[in-house]
């Protein structure tokens, strides 16, 4: 089964793709760049402020399913400049204070709307979702 997810307090998707899609029990987070969801520009010019952003927008996709980062088991994070790898890696230590996700960090050309961090991400619903009731419909078509 596949339920979309979506929500208004993350920025919405700037192309033919979900903020999110469930199956089961796996949630797979479209990639996000430092955009705030109001104006839908991009925050500032410096990755500390863009990191934050980006995990803020994440934190929100999350939880429209009831989630939050700590049921994130896999992250990529893009780096237009990989100069920023220090900053940016200090910002994510803050949000993933224990036990933290595996991670795989990428340097790449260029990013959507010129920003200078993405970031995607797998999260799962532990067996305490299942059990409170918590069920997952097909929006499929």
């Amino acid at each position: 089964m596949k339920k979309i997810i979506s929500t208004t307090e993350a920025p919405a998707a700037i192309g033919p793709y979900s903020q999110a899609v469930r199956a089961g029990s796996m949630i797979f987070c479209a990639g996000q760049v430092p955009l705030d969801p109001k104006t839908g520009q991009i925050v500032s010019e410096d990755i500390s402020e863009q990191t934050r952003r980006v995990l803020d927008n994440l934190s929100a996709v999350l939880k429209a399913e009831q989630l939050t980062l700590a049921n994130v088991v896999k992250t990529t994070v893009f780096l237009a400049d990989f100069a920023d790898f220090p900053k940016m890696n200090e910002i994510y230590a803050t949000y993933f204070t224990s036990q933290p996700p595996a991670r795989s960090t990428v340097g790449v050309s260029t990013l959507p709307k010129n920003a200078r961090v993405e970031i995607e991400a797998i999260a799962i619903a532990d067996e305490s979702d299942a059990r409170s009731g918590k069920t997952v419909s097909d929006t499929s078509g």
